[in-house]
């Protein structure tokens, strides 16, 4: 596979002075890093939302995962067409489409939390998803190709770390900003009169509006970076193929990925959904410290992402993938029958293990599929959609047993498919395939 920008890059051996990411890819390479850390924002603020909506908007815990169902609706049904666009605009506009989407959804925030409408804000997250939809179809395949090809999964760890910073900081601004510790039980909120009741959820809804109007604008100056840098040409051409007009890519790795990312995410959305809930039922915390708990774990998530890239200089991925599968499994039993925080300090500990999941299933998947890495890239992203599927499961499971704990059954399961992803992976390249 040959891929080029301002020079070329092959499936050669790398030279022991080649740096991981060619030259005249750096600043692009920035750029996107710095998208990978906006998407995290996005994404992790919606574990923040899940609790303030139920206090704010009446919401069940059922009812509150639809967030994350609108959510990743909008990576499913953009993904596609997202790829299809970019294969007639490029990749910088397709980046900087995405990034318009990305700002009107934060820009909607404003008006849903005015009239306090559950659907206005379903709404308002789709249309950010789907943004990201475009993020994420080009910024990953952009990545992989920014250096040489054998090192694909390692760059993309090391980009997917900026996502991780992201996302541990995302529950520290959040609670500081949305939460506003004030919690009333059933009993407390029964006692209070009607006007009174109305006014604190009221309250409670406006706490989301300056932070994604802060949100949107940074957005917006990001496109604004966009739009000045310039990007190398990227000629998938010479890959042979057509785009995506070929089909779907015959790639029996690139199938297992999308399964394999179907599960990865639900797992990971279903898990960071309701860590907060979780730690507060096992362990009596307020809202405030359940997130900064939240924090903390995704800390782990974001070392796990710089550990992961350094380590797959000694083990191969597919392997390293394996064994962060099957560590994630068993830590997921501990959080299900485990008590107090035993059972919290277990399932935090497992987004240090998710780390290196998404990047290396999608850099996995995409290999050598040329002229139609668009596509495959599309296909992988359209699998976020597990993202909707579990939380509402998951948080179906709290409702009727009044304890997360056994929906803690539901990552376990999964995270053994993405060990039997990377155990494929192995079989694979042991066959020469």
């Amino acid at each position: 596979m040959a891929l080029t920008g301002s020079g070329t890059i092959e499936d050669n051996e790398q030279t022991s002075g080649e740096p991981l990411v060619t030259r005249a890819f750096l600043v692009p390479f920035a750029v996107v890093c710095t998208m990978f850390f906006m998407w995290a924002i996005a994404n992790n603020f919606n574990d923040i939302l899940i609790k303030q909506f139920q206090k704010a908007l009446e919401l069940t815990r059922m009812q509150s995962g639809l967030v994350q169902t609108a959510f990743y609706l909008g990576y499913f049904t953009i993904a596609l067409p997202a790829g299809w666009v970019m294969t007639r605009v490029g990749y910088r506009n397709g980046l900087l489409i995405g990034l318009g989407l990305y700002a009107l959804g934060a820009f909607l925030f404003f008006p849903a939390a005015e009239v306090r409408a559950f659907g206005f804000f379903l709404a308002a997250l789709y249309i950010i998803a789907a943004g990201l939809a475009f993020l994420e179809t080009a910024a990953n395949p952009l990545i992989t190709v920014m250096g040489p090809a054998r090192t694909a999964a390692q760059r993309l760890n090391l980009a997917q770390s900026f996502n991780g910073f992201g996302a541990f900081i995302a529950p520290f601004i959040g609670g500081a900003l949305i939460f506003t510790g004030v919690e009333h039980t059933p009993g407390q909120l029964a006692a209070m009169a009607p006007a009174e009741v109305e006014a604190y959820r009221a309250a409670e809804a406006l706490t989301v509006q300056l932070p994604y109007l802060a949100l949107g604008l940074l957005v917006l100056l990001l496109a604004a970076v966009v739009r000045l840098t310039r990007f190398p040409r990227v000629d998938e051409e010479h890959a042979g193929g057509a785009g995506l007009s070929g089909g779907i890519p015959a790639s029996p790795m690139l199938r297992r990925a999308v399964i394999a990312q179907f599960f990865y995410v639900g797992a990971q959305v279903a898990i960071w959904s309701y860590f907060i809930n979780f730690a507060q039922d096992l362990v009596g915390v307020g809202e405030v410290r359940a997130a900064h708990l939240l924090g903390y774990s995704l800390m782990a998530f974001m070392a796990g992402r710089f550990a992961g890239t350094g380590l797959m200089r000694y083990v191969d991925p597919p392997r390293l993938l394996v064994a962060f599968g099957l560590i994630a499994a068993a830590l997921c039993a501990v959080a299900a029958f485990a008590p107090g925080w035993t059972a919290v300090i277990a399932l935090g500990l497992t987004s240090f293990f998710m780390s290196i999941m998404f990047p290396t299933i999608f850099a996995l998947g995409i290999a050598g599929l040329g002229a139609r890495t668009k596509l495959g890239s599309s296909l992988i992203i359209m699998a976020i959609i597990g993202g909707a599927v579990f939380p509402p499961f998951v948080g179906l499971i709290g409702d009727k047993a009044h304890s997360l704990q056994l929906g803690m059954l539901v990552p376990l399961a999964s995270f053994v498919v993405v060990a039997l992803f990377g155990m494929s992976a192995l079989r694979a390249r042991a066959a020469g395939n």
